[in-house]
């Protein structure tokens, strides 16, 4: 595979600002992989960088974690891969010998970096990552499927968080792409009733179609939590997993719980949003929340087992495959619009192509 010296990426140069620019192609160390990107989906927290609100201080960025691809080149020390695999990679990185590293807790590593957060990611022609944090893709496995890994990791993450056990009861609040994935992992874990909370018609219609939602509430026709407590005779939720990231949904968690029951801390609040908790409540229900924030280690190779065997079959929550060039616009769009769901960037397109519309 003929690597070129440069290559088209997009680049956050400063809040509401992306640029297609011609950049260097990565370099390759001895232990790393050059991966030719194939598909990248769009996260929110991409538009977040974008908007400013997050990664604000590394700037300029090329953005673009839920990625996959082809091996285009492998370091010298690498012999796992060859050119012309099919892989995608773990985004979280950490030194591996600090106190959290040793402690199997990379995520609160003091050098912890993610790929296309951090540090220039997959919204570009080419992108270079550890061999450490490669996986390859199964044979037969689409492009668009593959770059579905990185966000179903962080589904699978949260209910290893809390653990959540046969027949439970469980409270999804947020009808996102990622809001729907913790109903198919709900699902696998043998939970019932699994109750959604959103007031997005058109995602509520795709969760119940995708075969997992035993109950959708809508909170803009009822009162939400008194719903939840209905359908649990009277105690509330088993775990209630809060999928959206604002004041007012984290405190619908608190309410919708059942004591004894633990809630799984997921959506991401403008980060000085804060709640007023009940410490005495907190106690005296031995209430548990555990804080989620990313997949990682195994939390990848069992997306991957989940995707290929189809145990999750994501299509559904698919919008539109679309050129480098219309990032942007996509991104503003996405704002606004929230009939558009999951979005791929594929940088070998030249027009957008429409999936679930």
């Amino acid at each position: 595979m003929t690597i070129p010296k440069k290559m088209k990426a997009a680049v956050v140069t400063k809040p509401y600002e992306m640029k297609i620019m011609e950049v260097d192609v990565p370099s390759v160390g001895p232990n790393d992989v050059l991966i030719k990107v194939k598909a990248t989906g769009i996260c929110g927290t991409d538009i977040s960088i974008y908007t400013g609100k997050y990664s604000s201080d590394k700037l300029p960025l090329i953005p673009g974690h839920e990625f996959s691809g082809l091996v285009a080149a492998v370091g010298e020390k690498v012999k796992e891969f060859a050119v012309g695999d099919s892989v995608t990679a773990d985004i979280n990185m950490s030194c591996g010998t600090c106190f959290y590293c040793r402690k199997g807790q990379k995520l609160m590593c003091p050098e912890f970096n993610q790929l296309g957060i951090h540090i220039n990611g997959s919204y570009a022609e080419y992108v270079a990552a550890p061999a450490e944090q490669v996986h390859k893709i199964p044979d037969g496995m689409p492009f668009d499927h593959a770059a579905f890994i990185e966000p179903l990791s962080c589904a699978i993450h949260a209910f290893k968080a809390t653990d959540v056990t046969i027949g439970s009861s469980v409270v999804i609040i947020g009808a996102g792409g990622l809001g729907i994935m913790h109903t198919q992992v709900a699902k696998l874990r043998g939970a019932a009733p699994i109750i959604l909370v959103s007031r997005n018609k058109k995602r509520n219609d795709i969760a119940v179609k995708m075969g997992a939602v035993d109950f959708v509430i809508d909170p803009t026709e009822v009162d939400a939590v008194a719903e939840v407590k209905r359908l649990t005779g009277g105690r509330g939720a088993d775990f209630v997993v809060e999928s959206v990231g604002t004041g007012e949904t984290y405190e619908q968690a608190f309410q919708m719980v059942r004591p004894g029951g633990a809630i799984a801390a997921f959506g991401i609040t403008e980060g000085d949003t804060t709640i007023p908790v009940n410490t005495f409540d907190l106690v005296l229900k031995e209430l548990n929340v555990a804080g989620s924030c990313a997949g990682v280690g195994e939390d990848w190779s069992d997306a991957i087992t989940l995707l290929q065997y189809g145990r999750i079959v994501p299509d559904r929550v698919f919008s539109l495959k679309i050129p480098l060039e219309e990032l942007e616009e996509t991104l503003k769009q996405l704002m606004t619009d929230k009939e558009l769901f999951k979005v791929f960037v594929c940088p070998e397109l030249t027009e957008r192509v429409e999936l679930n519309r």
